[in-house]
């Protein structure tokens, strides 16, 4: 029941929110951020945590505080862009855009040689696809299986919708790994979630002065194809528009293992991630758990000696 009843509502947003003016949604959306924050629940919790890393020790609460409801607005943003994407042409979404360096991946993205693009989750990445396809780069990405599987499939639509194709990450006929490789070997790109490790098999970083788990795959792709590694990151300057900036490319270190080649390039991915984060914490739109500490309760502060 709850399954059906989350597909249902997934599909009225895409029904009704898509047809809905801009000017009537959006202070809709607003209300319904501030009503989620104000009932503080586990999710808003989370990115208030989470947020606290970010501002580090000397923010104070009311800045915090400030900040988390940003947020809350900033993701519901992103959902009220998500339900009315499929109704914007190719020339309105470009349009919305604000590329800062975009050079960077279009070289990459035409010279044959294969890129992968990898994002936090950060401003509007399906309004970002939408784009980077429209304006001729077609791409491949991973999508975590949602139950129910009504739902993960009206999300596949939409993103195909776009321009995107659209892998899942588990239960796909071949492992997602093999698949991306073949599609950088060919010369094509890549667009990849790299902020939370969806796996439990990631790499441990240094993440705003402490530990966190992010994934491997980027990295391990890019060096094993030898395809460009670019860090991508979006925020919101204004109501309007979202802006995208292409971060420098990685390049593999000059010596080392594999893994220890593997290791440096995330932890240089993080380093992008922190930096484009850092200037727009409220655009960062993190509700899971990412740092070590937060992941395992071992390593979490005895309460009796607090």
């Amino acid at each position: 029941m709850s399954g059906r009843l989350t597909d249902a509502l997934y599909a009225a947003g895409w029904a009704v929110v898509r047809g809905m003016p801009e000017r009537l949604a959006r202070p809709q959306f607003d209300a319904i951020a501030d009503a989620v924050y104000a009932r503080h629940g586990k999710s808003v919790q989370r990115l208030e945590a989470n947020l606290r890393r970010v501002l580090g020790p000397q923010a104070s609460e009311r800045e915090l505080r400030r900040t988390t409801h940003q947020g809350v607005r900033s993701y519901l943003r992103y959902w009220r862009e998500v339900f009315q994407l499929p109704r914007m042409r190719a020339d309105e979404i470009a349009a919305r855009m604000q590329l800062v360096e975009e050079w960077r991946l279009r070289g990459p993205a035409t010279s044959g040689e294969g890129l992968v693009l990898a994002l936090p989750h950060m401003g509007n990445w399906d309004h970002a696809g939408g784009w980077l396809a429209g304006s001729g780069v077609p791409f491949t990405t991973v999508a975590e299986r949602l139950e129910p599987a009504a739902l993960f499939d009206r999300f596949v639509a939409f993103r195909q919708g776009l321009g995107m194709e659209v892998i899942p990450l588990t239960g796909g006929e071949r492992p997602p790994f093999g698949v991306l490789a073949e599609r950088l070997r060919s010369g094509g790109t890549l667009a990849l979630l790299a902020d939370r490790d969806l796996t439990s098999s990631g790499l441990e970083v240094e993440f705003f002065g402490a530990p966190a788990r992010m994934p491997a795959g980027p990295a391990a792709l890019a060096l094993d194809t030898g395809a460009a590694l670019v860090p991508i990151t979006m925020s919101y300057p204004d109501a309007k528009h979202l802006r995208l900036r292409a971060h420098p490319r990685i390049d593999p270190p000059p010596a080392g293992t594999r893994s220890e080649k593997i290791q440096g390039m995330t932890q240089q991915l993080a380093d992008a991630f922190a930096e484009a984060i850092a200037e727009f914490p409220q655009d960062w739109h993190m509700l899971q758990r990412v740092w070590t500490a937060d992941l395992d309760p071992s390593r979490l502060p005895d309460p009796a000696a607090v």
